[in-house]
């Protein structure tokens, strides 16, 4: 058994020294793969520099050539602008327009691409050629501007009212500028609720180039020279507009001298011209500036308060002289025909003059609505206290209606043609416990001015009969008046009762004093019947003739 295992232990050994033999072997082995390795790698490394080298080589020339072309894009870019430049904006306004354009791209690329060593020489180029640009921009856009901005014929104004506020065919036909005939009120509903359609001021196809170039001119800073170009040739055309309407400058001076009958029909056309102004002409200028200027909101507000500055205050200069003229009845409606119009052009004003620089212009309006409002209601006022103190001596001597009874009815039925606005009016004048002025109050007031004047009248009459005649006659003449109009419903039921008491009472009163005269006259000849036999026949004679004279009386 011992033998058996020394030679096991003597194969064991044997077995570790061949594995240790062929360890040292392997290891000799990587040992030189080492080597091999490191001599490799020590030659492949001026090769690997080499290739990164070429490759970073490429990328750079890639790059530049990118950068190359592109530069080069610019220049042929610079070369077509500039050719358009030349040439002008007459020949192909929109090809000038893109030929700006692109000079402002231009500009651009060269201002972020300060490191390109023609940088600053293609800029200065560039700039150049769009102060050259701007040059003729500027004039194209007056030249524009001044072929464009024709002044508006009446009938193109016309044909944009409503139907039933057009001058007829032969009013036209007869050079006429002035609406249908009629009180003002007649057509008020109607033209509150009709549409107005403001004309086309401008071609609209060339509209757009218009806001290509105040656009381009704005880009330049050019907004103050832009402005006052297109603020004067739109100015110049509208004025004139107005004055192929008939729109006349006149000083408050000329306007309160004028003959009544000529002033009358003057107010008349202004009320047609302020609602052709601000309806069709103004809203036409509002809608065109917005167009135009449409990169800047200041601009639009700026341009459009300077073109109609001055045809507004011609406008409402009159309109002010009227209100300040010195007051009378008859100017009473014609007060209220222009309160009523400016109160229908408030909201448009207000709208179509927006931002600050229209802000005195809507004060303005708001300022002669309000002074028309006063001077109707001063107006009034003088009316009623006219009527009451009126002098006339004048008065028939059968006791019919004076002709002051029947001038007041019909002023007053005349009044309730503008209902609508009178409430308008005298809600201006509310007092602060809020109680104000009503329509019926002051109708009463004008009736009792009336009636009191005809008290006054009455007294003229030596005979009290014909003075309860009198004021019978004129007290029924303002009854059956008011119940057969409008006024009915203000003044009430109550109101009329009592006036039909007092025509009762005149009436009970006349034949009271009638009759007292015959029983007079009968008792007086009763008397003398009676004082003797002797004279009976001569003196009651006498007396059948006083009798019939004093009955006559």
């Amino acid at each position: 058994g011992m033998e058996g295992l020394a030679q096991r232990a003597a194969l064991l050994r044997e077995s570790l020294g061949k594995s240790q033999a062929a360890t040292d072997a392997v290891v000799s082995i990587l040992g030189s793969f080492d080597s091999r390795l490191s001599a490799l790698d020590a030659a492949m490394r001026p090769i690997q520099l080499r290739t990164h080298a070429v490759r970073t080589a490429h990328e750079n020339i890639d790059r530049t050539l990118r950068s190359a072309d592109v530069i080069l894009t610019q220049f042929d870019r610079t070369r077509e602008a500039e050719r358009e430049i030349q040439k002008g904006p007459n020949e192909n306004l929109q090809g000038f327009l893109d030929a700006v354009d692109r000079l402002r791209s231009i500009e651009r690329f060269f201002s972020s691409n300060r490191s390109y060593s023609s940088s600053d020489r293609v800029l200065s180029h560039v700039n150049g050629l769009l102060s050259k640009a701007l040059v003729k921009m500027e004039g194209e856009f007056q030249n524009q501007l001044t072929q464009r901005s024709k002044p508006m014929e009446p009938d193109r104004l016309f044909d944009c009212l409503p139907s039933t506020l057009r001058p007829s065919a032969e009013s036209r036909s007869e050079g006429g500028k002035h609406p249908p005939g009629g009180p003002q009120s007649d057509n008020h509903e109607t033209a509150e609720a009709a549409v107005y359609k403001p004309p086309a001021l401008i071609e609209p196809k060339f509209v757009p180039l218009l806001a290509k170039l105040a656009q381009q001119l704005v880009q330049a800073g050019c907004q103050q020279q832009c402005a006052e170009i297109y603020s004067e040739a739109r100015a110049s055309a509208l004025e004139s507009s107005l004055k192929n309407l008939g729109v006349e400058k006149l000083s408050k001076d000329e306007v309160q001298k004028m003959p009544w009958e000529i002033l009358e029909s003057k107010i008349g056309n202004w009320i047609h011209f302020m609602r052709i102004a601000v309806k069709l002409l103004f809203a036409g200028e509002r809608q065109l500036c917005d167009q135009v200027f449409e990169c800047s909101q200041s601009l639009r507000d700026k341009c459009f308060s300077a073109i109609t500055k001055n045809s507004l205050a011609t406008l409402l200069s009159f309109g002010e002289a009227i209100a300040m003229s010195k007051r009378s009845p008859e100017k009473l409606f014609v007060l209220l025909d222009m309160y009523e119009i400016m109160c229908e052009l408030q909201t448009e004003i207000d709208t179509i003059f927006v931002g600050e620089p229209c802000s005195q212009m809507r004060d303005s309006a708001l300022s002669l609505t309000k002074c028309l409002a006063q001077t109707a209601q001063k107006t009034f006022s003088d009316f009623e206290e006219a009527v009451e103190k009126d002098a006339t001596k004048n008065i028939h001597t059968d006791g019919t209606v004076h002709p002051l009874t029947s001038y007041v009815i019909n002023y007053v039925k005349f009044l309730f043609d503008y209902q609508s606005t009178l409430k308008q009016l005298f809600q201006e004048f509310k007092r602060e416990d809020g109680s104000g002025s009503e329509l019926a109050s002051v109708t009463m007031s004008i009736m009792q001015a009336l009636q009191n004047n005809l008290d006054a009248k009455a007294k003229q009459y030596k005979d009290p009969a014909l003075m309860h005649i009198f004021l019978m006659n004129n007290i029924h003449y303002i009854v059956k008046s008011v119940r057969r109009s409008e006024a009915k419903d203000l003044l009430g039921d109550d109101w009329i009762q009592r006036h039909r008491r007092i025509v009762q009472q005149n009436a009970n009163q006349y034949r009271r004093v009638a009759w007292s005269k015959v029983l007079q006259c009968l008792f007086g000849q009763g008397l003398t019947s009676s004082g003797g036999s002797g004279q009976v026949g001569s003196e009651g004679g006498n007396s059948s003739g006083a009798s019939r004279t004093a009955v006559k009386e």
